[in-house]
């Protein structure tokens, strides 16, 4: 037998990341995050902004309504939590 005990399953590169602001921490261990996602219409040309909200897993429950976070995507948690906290970018005031 060869010695690949030490040898850990490579880690996927290719996980979606977003920043967005907090706006709801009501629920244990979860928050809501508020993504801002800007892009050109394909036939107007006119710049359109969209928003979408995405719930995150927070183990810590360290961040706050207001704050500007970093989410990456994992594996889910729940039915709705296919995201977890990467770092906390801007505390809110």
């Amino acid at each position: 037998m060869s010695d690949n005990i030490n040898m850990a399953a490579p880690i996927s590169k290719n996980r979606k990341s977003f920043q967005g602001i907090v706006v709801s921490t009501k629920m244990q261990k979860t928050i809501v995050v508020e993504v801002e996602r800007k892009f050109s219409h394909p036939r107007f040309k006119k710049l359109v902004i969209s928003h979408k909200k995405y719930h995150v897993h927070d183990e810590d429950s360290t961040c706050k309504v207001g704050d500007k976070v970093k989410i990456i995507e994992t594996r889910p948690y729940s039915r709705t939590k296919f995201y977890r906290v990467q770092t906390i970018l801007e505390k809110a005031k």
